[in-house]
């Protein structure tokens, strides 16, 4: 990282990084996608949400799973990645980064699209309530095939508490039109990211983003490594309908075997992630 690079990110509230991942990692990555799908986990474990079934769910939704590390070596060799978590730390400013979830995203062709929305929305049910994630491309991304958009700048918004659709909406720019003007925002930008396979994209948990349908025959894979600060705690009061279950009576700290430090300025890495 170097000073123009944190620039950027604090300018934008997002930073496009070229070749992060190795060609060959990510290729390993793809080919578990249909069996994660499946409900093939390598672990045994499924993960915390499961947003697509084969067989089940309709085949124009875009497939989501979240906490897919938990359920496959290969997820988790790139979602805890050290370096994510040293990037993710140095932008944000924290002693350290740990993993608040992972995102497994599968856009096959005429697949519609996901709305609009910031992260930190979602954040209420931790201290502090913020996050920054990486997300990853694990296919050559175009501009009508569904790849990541993202407002400009949007991350010094404040966080919005109404929510909206996030699969298939009909207007997937619903949320953050409905935030820009209630902010008196007229005018404001929207990157669409065009970005190879193996790029990675670190984003603040406040900026607006999102992803048209997918227009194209051709797949846009993708991987996210949302991280929140090594010293994050469960909310007193606020809980999460999920991820509150990994809380402990009368503690508010986080069990790393299910919060995992990725990276720490003090050194400290959850020992078990080496051994993944």
């Amino acid at each position: 990282m170097n000073p123009e690079q944190i620039r950027l990110f604090e300018q934008n509230g997002y930073l496009l990084i070229p070749d992060f991942n190795p060609r060959d990692q990510i290729e390993i990555v793809t080919n578990r996608f249909e069996s994660l799908f499946r409900g093939e986990f390598e672990t045994g474990l499924q993960p915390d949400e499961w947003n697509w079934r084969e067989g089940v769910s309709p085949p124009d939704l875009t497939r989501q799973i979240c906490n897919g590390w938990k359920s496959d070596t290969a997820i988790a060799k790139l979602v805890t990645n050290e370096k994510v978590g040293e990037i993710c730390a140095l932008l944000m400013n924290w002693p350290g980064a740990r993993i608040n979830q992972d995102n497994v995203i599968w856009k096959p062709g005429g697949s519609k699209p996901l709305g609009f929305h910031q992260d930190d929305s979602y954040q209420n049910w931790i201290e502090p309530s913020s996050m920054i994630s990486c997300w990853m491309a694990l296919d050559d991304t175009r501009k009508h095939g569904g790849t990541i958009e993202y407002a400009r700048g949007s991350h010094r918004w404040p966080v919005q508490t109404k929510t909206f659709t996030f699969h298939g909406p009909s207007d997937y720019h619903e949320g953050l039109k409905y935030s820009a003007n209630q902010l008196g925002i007229d005018t404001y930008t929207i990157d669409q990211l065009e970005v190879k396979k193996g790029d990675v994209v670190f984003h603040h948990g406040r900026i607006w983003h999102g992803s048209e349908a997918n227009q194209l025959d051709i797949p846009r894979r993708s991987v996210v490594s949302h991280c929140m600060s090594s010293e994050a705690q469960f909310h007193p009061e606020n809980k999460s309908p999920i991820y509150n279950r990994y809380k402990k009576f009368d503690s508010l700290l986080m069990d790393e075997s299910f919060f995992p430090i990725t990276y720490s300025r003090k050194g400290y890495r959850s020992p078990f992630l080496d051994e993944i």
